[in-house]
C-alpha cells in the first residue's frame, strides 16, 4: 500500500523546527490532525511575528486545506493510474528518460530529494541515492518523486497558497537542474494519454481546474472539488473536505472581530416552503405512498404540538426589574435603605397593580457565581456584581434576603394579583458553581488546550480548596477571548479544559461553563432544576433557549462535517446526524414541556429564542410563549413592510404562533425603550401595538418612567442620576394601562385579522398596521401609522389567514366585525385615544370599509362598538352632518342635531341688536305709572317688533322638535310681562338710589340680583334669565325639575354659542349662574335679604316681592 508524505523544504524544516510530517496519506484512510495543524501554524506565526512579517500570518484551516489538496491530487493521480490508465506513471518515467536523458532526469529527482527530503533522508537514515533506488510499498520511489514534482509545480502556481511559498519554493530547484524541462515534458506526455473527467481533459489540465476556478481561495478550490470531483473522492474525502471547511470557518471566528455596529434586524420567517412540503407529504401519506428518508425526518421533526394555555396565561402582562438596581432606586425614592426583597414597599406593588401589570420578572434572583464577580472586577469594574446569568445555584441570593424575603415579596405580590417570574439558564452555569464542584463531568470539555497559544497563569477563581479555576490569561489583557477555561483537581492533579458558554454569535461568555446535553444525566438534572424553579415562580423565562435545540446544540458543539465553525476548535468533535440522534433521541425542550404539562401544568414556560426558531418553539416544542425580537427591531427601524410580512406569513401558516409571541420594546440585552423609540407619539403608537397585538406584552425596567440607562447584568446600582418623567407616566396611565384590562380581547388569535391599508391611489401603504379582533360581544379595530409621513386610506379586506386545515382566505371588515349592510344600521365606535365617538353606516362599511387619515405616528383604536337600527332617519341625517368627524357623544350630537333649529333661533334672538333693544326697553325707558302704590297699576309696554318676531320663530322651532306643542301666544305674553317687571323693578331701584339711607340696600340687591343702575353685563344676564326662565317653565312637567329641562334642551351649549358670538368671554360661570338663580333656594335667599335690609315702612318691599314672585314663580 503506497504511503505518501507531504514534504516541505529542508530550510523551512530547520527554520520552524518541524520534526514530524504534517499530513499523511495511508492507503484508503487519510488522517488530518487539526491539533497538529494548530501547533504548526502557531510556530510559523510566532517566528514570522518575531521577523516582523505580520502580514504573512497563516491559519490552521489554510494549512489543513493545502495539505488536503495535496493528498487529493495524489489520490486522483493514483486513481487515474490504477483505474483508468494502468502503468501511466512508469511510462512517463520512460518518456522523460528518452526525451531528456536518463542523467538529466536522475539529477532532477536527486535534487528534489535534497531540497525536499523525505523523513528518512532528513533524519540521515538513507542517502538521497538510496531513497531514489528504493520503493515505498512496492512502488518505485522514482515514480513517487515524479508525482511530488508534479504537485510541487501545481502548488507553486496556486495564488491562494502564497503565504506558504517558502514551504515548497521551487526557485532553487529550477536554477540547479532541469526541473522546468521535466515539468514541460511530462505535461506534454499526458496530453497524448487518456483524458480525465467529463470534459475529457489531459491530466495536468484536469488537476489545474480547481486553481483556475478560484485562484485566491483554498476553500473555494475545495468547494470546486466537492461539486465536480465527487465521483472520484466521495468515499475518501467528502467528510474531510467538509471538516476542513469547518476549520477555515473557525479560523475566521478567531481572526475576525465579532460584533460591533448596529444590531441586525432578525430575518422574516417564511413558512411557504415548509407549508408546501408538509402538504405534499400529507398527500403522499393519504395516498398510501412511501415517504423518503428526508420527508420522514422533516415530517416527524416539526409536528404541530401546541400547549394550550390555562385560564390566566393569555392575560399576562410582564414587567422586568433588575433586582439590585431596583432596590437601589427604591432606596433613593423612599430615603431609606432597601436592600432585601421583603423591604420593597407595598406602595410599589400597589403601583404595579394600579397599572394593571400582573407579572413581575426579577432579574438576578438566584445565587450568583463569585468567580463572575472576580473576573469583572479584575478586568476593570470594581463595583461589579456577578452576572445575573453566571449562577452558582438556584437558591434565592442571600444578598437579596434569601428564601424568606422572596416568599414575603411573592405573597404580597400575589395579594395584588401579581405573579412572580424568574430566569432559568439551561445552557450553562458559572465557572464556579455547585455543578462545577460536584459534577464536573456535566460540562463540555477536553484534556488539552485547543490552541497552543493559550496560557492559564492568572488568579485562582475557585472558592473551594479542592480544585482551582483559571480563565485564559489574555482575557485580562483583552488581547484574546479563549473558548475554554482551566479546572485543576488538587486531589488527583487532573487538569481539564472546560468550554465557556457560547452561542457562536460573538465572544464566549467568560464567566460561564457550557453544559453537555449529550449526557443524559445532565438533561435529567436540568429538568429537575426547572421543576424546582417552577415551585418558586409560576412563570419561567429560559435564557438563550434556542442553543439547546438539537439543531443548534449539534451545530455549536458537535457539528456534522461541513456545518462546523461556529465555535473555534469544536470541529475536532464532529458527529454525524445518526450519531447525534443516538445520543439525544428527543428534543430536550419537548421532554421538558411534556414533563411540566404532566406534573406542573400551571407553569408558563417562556423561551428566549431567535434564529428563526420562534415558530418551532411554540408549535413543535410546545412552549407557551417565545421571544419576538423582530417586533422591537422592525418597529424601531420602521421596517414596516417586513413586520407586516412577518404577521402575514404567520397568519398564512399557523395563526396560533402569533398568539404565543412575547412582544417588547426593550429587553435587558438591548437599548432602553426611550433610546430606541423616544417619548413621543412613536413610542406610544408602538406601545399600543404591543398591548393590542396577540401575544404577551413585556415592559422593560424603567420603561414607564422614561429611564435611559441600560443596566448591565453585573450592575448593583444605577449609574445615571435619572428622575421619573411624570408626564410620560401620566400618558401611560391615560392611554396604555387601561388597555391592559382588555387583554382578554386582544390576546386571542381566533378572530384576529390583519388588513391592507389602501391609499387614495389604490396602493398598499406598508407603513400602516391595521388589525381587528373580537372576543364574545367585544370588538376592536386598531390602526397605527409607524412613519413620520401622514397616511390617508381605507381598510376593507383582510390578508389571507389559515382558518382551518385547508382554508386560507381573507375577509372583508364587515364580515369579520359582523356589520349589517342593509343601510338602516349604524355603528358607534369609541376612539380610545381621543375619547371621541364615531358614527359609521353599515352599508358604507360593507362597500367601502373605513377611511382613515393619520398624522405621522398617530393611531386609532376603536372599542365599545354599538349597533343602532335607524327607524326614523335621524342617524342618517347625523351621519351626513358629522361627515366622519368624532364627537364626545353620538347621543349628545344627535340631540344637538335635533335641536339645531331651536339653537339657531336662540342665537338669532340673542344677538347684539336684540340685546341692545331689550336692555334699552328694560333699563333706559321709565315705566308708565297709571296708579301709584302698586306694581299692578303700571301700564305694560309692547316688546320691540324684532324681538317679538324672533321669539315667535323660536317657539315654532321648539314645537317642531318637541311634543306636545306649547301655546306661542301665552309664552310671548309671559315674556312681555316679565320684561316689563324688570323695567318697573329697575326704575324702583333707580329712584331709591338717590336716597343715601338706601345705599346698603342697593348694594345688597345689586350683588344678589345682578341688577345694577348702569347698563352693563349683569343687566344683560338678567335679560337672559327672563328668557330662560320662561322657556324652561313651558316644558316643566311633573317629575322633571328645572335642571333636567335645562339639560334636555341643551341650553348651556346654545347660550354659550350665542354669547360667544356676541363677544362675551369667560361666560361659563355666568351660564352656571343662570341655572343657580332659577332655583327655589336662590329665591328664598333674596327674600331673606330683603327682610333684613328693607325698613318695614318702605314702599319698596311690596314692589320687590311682587317682582320676585312674578320673575321667579318657578
Amino acid at each position: 500500500m503506497t504511503y505518501y508524505e507531504f514534504h516541505v523544504s529542508r530550510n523551512t524544516r530547520k527554520k520552524y523546527k518541524f520534526d514530524k510530517n504534517l499530513f499523511a496519506l495511508n492507503g484508503d484512510f487519510i488522517i488530518a490532525d487539526f491539533k497538529q495543524a494548530r501547533i504548526l501554524t502557531e510556530k510559523i506565526n510566532e517566528t514570522r511575528r518575531i521577523e516582523g512579517q505580520h502580514n504573512l500570518q497563516v491559519t490552521a484551516g489554510q494549512l489543513n486545506a493545502l495539505g488536503l489538496l495535496h493528498e487529493i491530487y495524489h489520490y486522483i493521480i493514483k486513481h487515474y493510474e490504477e483505474k483508468e490508465n494502468n502503468g501511466v506513471i512508469a511510462r512517463s518515467i520512460n518518456y522523460l528518460q528518452q526525451h531528456l536523458g536518463e542523467k538529466e532526469l536522475h539529477d532532477v529527482l536527486i535534487e528534489y530529494i535534497n531540497e525536499f527530503p523525505p523523513q528518512k533522508v532528513f533524519k540521515g537514515i538513507q542517502s538521497p541515492e538510496e531513497f531514489l533506488e528504493d520503493t515505498t510499498y512496492a512502488k518505485p520511489n522514482r515514480e513517487v518523486i515524479l508525482e511530488e514534482l508534479i504537485l510541487l509545480h501545481l502548488e507553486n502556481n496556486n495564488p491562494a497558497a502564497k503565504n506558504f511559498d517558502e514551504f515548497y519554493d521551487d526557485e532553487q530547484l529550477s536554477k540547479k537542474v532541469k526541473y522546468i524541462e521535466v515539468i514541460d515534458s511530462v505535461e506534454q506526455f499526458f496530453i497524448t494519454e487518456k483524458p480525465v473527467g467529463k470534459e475529457l481533459l489531459p491530466l495536468f489540465q484536469f488537476l489545474r481546474k480547481p486553481i483556475y476556478s478560484a485562484p485566491q481561495s483554498l476553500e473555494a478550490q475545495l468547494d470546486f472539488i466537492l461539486e465536480n470531483w465527487d465521483v472520484y473522492i466521495q468515499d475518501k474525502f467528502h467528510k474531510r473536505i467538509l471538516s476542513s471547511k469547518d476549520l477555515i470557518y473557525e479560523d475566521a471566528k478567531l481572526f475576525i472581530q465579532q460584533g460591533g455596529g448596529e444590531k441586525a434586524t432578525p430575518p422574516v420567517p417564511n413558512y411557504v416552503l415548509d407549508k408546501d412540503f408538509f402538504q405534499r407529504i400529507r398527500s403522499k401519506i393519504a395516498a398510501g405512498m412511501q415517504l423518503t428518508k428526508e420527508e420522514t425526518n422533516f415530517y416527524y421533526a416539526e409536528p404541530e404540538r401546541f400547549t394550550q394555555d390555562t385560564d390566566w396565561m393569555p392575560r399576562v402582562v410582564m414587567i422586568a426589574k433588575n433586582a439590585f438596581v431596583w432596590l437601589n432606586q427604591l432606596s433613593k425614592t423612599y430615603q431609606r435603605s432597601i436592600t432585601r426583597l421583603d423591604q420593597i414597599p407595598d406602595e410599589e406593588l400597589d403601583k404595579l397593580a394600579l397599572w394593571n401589570l400582573n407579572s413581575l420578572w426579577l432579574i438576578g434572583l438566584w445565587e450568583r457565581s463569585t468567580a463572575s464577580q472576580k473576573v469583572k472586577q479584575y478586568t476593570g469594574n470594581p463595583e461589579a456584581a456577578a452576572s445575573a446569568y453566571s449562577l452558582y445555584d438556584y437558591v434565592i441570593a442571600e444578598e437579596l434576603g434569601g428564601e424568606k424575603a422572596f416568599e414575603n415579596l411573592k405573597h404580597r405580590a400575589w395579594m395584588r394579583g401579581i405573579r412572580m417570574a424568574s430566569d432559568m439558564v439551561p445552557n450553562h452555569t458559572g465557572i464556579f458553581s455547585k455543578w462545577i464542584t460536584e459534577s464536573p463531568h456535566y460540562f463540555v470539555q477536553r484534556n488539552d488546550p485547543p490552541y497552543p497559544g493559550y496560557s492559564f497563569h492568572g488568579p485562582n477563581l475557585s472558592d473551594d480548596d479542592r480544585f482551582e479555576i483559571r480563565i485564559e490569561d489574555k482575557y485580562y489583557s483583552k488581547k484574546d477571548a479563549a473558548v475554554v477555561f482551566q479546572r485543576k483537581d488538587n486531589i488527583t492533579g487532573k487538569i481539564t479544559y472546560i468550554y465557556h458558554g457560547n452561542d457562536g454569535t460573538n465572544m464566549p461568555w467568560n464567566d460561564t461553563a457550557q453544559l453537555n446535553l449529550l449526557n443524559a444525566e445532565v438533561r435529567e438534572s436540568l429538568i429537575q432544576t426547572i421543576m424546582h424553579v417552577a415551585r418558586k415562580t409560576p412563570i419561567i423565562r429560559f435564557d438563550a433557549a434556542m442553543t439547546l435545540t438539537k439543531k443548534h446544540f449539534q451545530r455549536l458543539w458537535f457539528p456534522q462535517p461541513g456545518t462546523g465553525g461556529a465555535i473555534p476548535s469544536r470541529s475536532d468533535y464532529t458527529m454525524t446526524r445518526e450519531e447525534f440522534d443516538t445520543a439525544i433521541p428527543e428534543e430536550f425542550w419537548r421532554e421538558v414541556v411534556d414533563r411540566m404539562n404532566a406534573e406542573m401544568p400551571q407553569t408558563l414556560l417562556l423561551a428566549e429564542a431567535f434564529w428563526l426558531m420562534e415558530g418551532f418553539f411554540v408549535r413543535t416544542l410546545g412552549m407557551h410563549r417565545v421571544y419576538n425580537s423582530a417586533f422591537m427591531h422592525m418597529m424601531m427601524k420602521e421596517e414596516n413592510s417586513d413586520y407586516r410580512e412577518l404577521i402575514k406569513n404567520t397568519l398564512d401558516f399557523n395563526p396560533e404562533i402569533l398568539k404565543r409571541y412575547v412582544n417588547f420594546m426593550s429587553n435587558p440585552d438591548e437599548e432602553t425603550a426611550v433610546n430606541q423609540f423616544g417619548k413621543g407619539d412613536k413610542y406610544f403608537g408602538v406601545a399600543v401595538m404591543m398591548i393590542t397585538l396577540p401575544g404577551l406584552p413585556m415592559f422593560g425596567h424603567g420603561q414607564v418612567e422614561g429611564f435611559a440607562e441600560k443596566y448591565g447584568m453585573e450592575y448593583k446600582r444605577a449609574y445615571y442620576d435619572e428622575y421619573v418623567d411624570t408626564n410620560l407616566v401620566k400618558r401611560h396611565e391615560a392611554e396604555i394601562f387601561p388597555l391592559i384590562q382588555k387583554r382578554w380581547l386582544f390576546s386571542p388569535v381566533t378572530n384576529f385579522e390583519l388588513y391592507d391599508f389602501i391609499d387614495d391611489f389604490g396602493n398598499i401603504n406598508e407603513n400602516v398596521f391595521a388589525f381587528s379582533n373580537q372576543a364574545g360581544s367585544e370588538k376592536t379595530i386598531v390602526i397605527y401609522n409607524n412613519s413620520y409621513s401622514e397616511a390617508r386610506g381605507t381598510i376593507r379586506k383582510s390578508v389571507p389567514k389559515l382558518r382551518d386545515s385547508q382554508n386560507v382566505s381573507g375577509r372583508t371588515l364587515s364580515e369579520t366585525m359582523g356589520f349589517n349592510n342593509d343601510g338602516n344600521h349604524y355603528y358607534i365606535l369609541f376612539n380610545h385615544k381621543t375619547k371621541q365617538e364615531f358614527l359609521f353606516n353599515g352599508s358604507d362599511l360593507y362597500d367601502n370599509g373605513i377611511y382613515i387619515w393619520l398624522q405621522g405616528y398617530d393611531y386609532r383604536l376603536y372599542l365599545n362598538f354599538r349597533e343602532i337600527l335607524d327607524t326614523s332617519g335621524e342617524y342618517y341625517r347625523l351621519n351626513i352632518f358629522l361627515n366622519n368627524r368624532g364627537v364626545s357623544s353620538i347621543e349628545y350630537a344627535l340631540k344637538e342635531l335635533n335641536l339645531s333649529g331651536v339653537h339657531k333661533e336662540i342665537e338669532q334672538l340673542i344677538n347684539a341688536h336684540n340685546l341692545e333693544l331689550i336692555e334699552e326697553f328694560c333699563f333706559t325707558c321709565d315705566p308708565i305709572l297709571e296708579n301709584k302704590g302698586s306694581s299692578k297699576d303700571y301700564k305694560f309696554d309692547s316688546l320691540p317688533i324684532d324681538i317679538y318676531n324672533n321669539l315667535d320663530a323660536l317657539v315654532r322651532e321648539i314645537n317642531y322638535a318637541f311634543n306636545p306643542p306649547v301655546d306661542a301666544n301665552k309664552l310671548l305674553e309671559k315674556i312681555t310681562q316679565d320684561y316689563n317687571f324688570v323695567k318697573i323693578f329697575h326704575s324702583s331701584i333707580k329712584n331709591l338710589s338717590a336716597k343715601k339711607s338706601f345705599t346698603t340696600l342697593i348694594n345688597t340687591i345689586s350683588s344678589v340680583m345682578t341688577v345694577g343702575i348702569e347698563k352693563d353685563y349683569k343687566n344683560g344676564l338678567l335679560v337672559l334669565l327672563v328668557f330662560v326662565k320662561n322657556l324652561l317653565e313651558m316644558y316643566k312637567t311633573s317629575g322633571n325639575d328645572i335642571q333636567e329641562i335645562y339639560d334636555k334642551l341643551l341650553l348651556q351649549r346654545a347660550l354659550n354659542n350665542a354669547l360667544t358670538n356676541y363677544g362675551y368671554e369667560n361666560i361659563t360661570d355666568d351660564l352656571r349662574l343662570l341655572e343657580i338663580i332659577s332655583s327655589p333656594e336662590y329665591v328664598n335667599n333674596i327674600k331673606n335679604m330683603l327682610d333684613i335690609s328693607v325698613p318695614k315702612s318702605s314702599n319698596f318691599k311690596p314692589i320687590a316681592y311682587s317682582f320676585i314672585d312674578q320673575l321667579f314663580d318657578n
